[in-house]
């Protein structure tokens, strides 16, 4: 399943910029068991959640590898 990819990479680069689950939910303001459901696959993220995990953890979209275009 393609959200388990994103979610895996999610998980790996919030625990590299040294965030838990609860804090990094805090400054996404969102609940963490939204972030679980989206780190273990079970919730779709939105695009808007996708550029505010890109930009909060520094890194682009592409790297999450949730996107097919340029």
């Amino acid at each position: 399943m393609e959200t388990d990819k994103w979610g895996r990479r999610i998980r790996a680069f919030r625990k590299l910029k040294g965030y838990t689950q609860e804090s990094f939910a805090r400054e996404l303001g969102i609940s963490v068991s939204i972030l679980g459901e989206v780190e273990r696959g079970t919730r779709m993220p939105t695009e808007t959640l996708l550029k505010e995990i890109s930009s909060l953890l520094d890194i682009p979209l592409e790297e999450i590898g949730c996107l097919d275009q340029p």
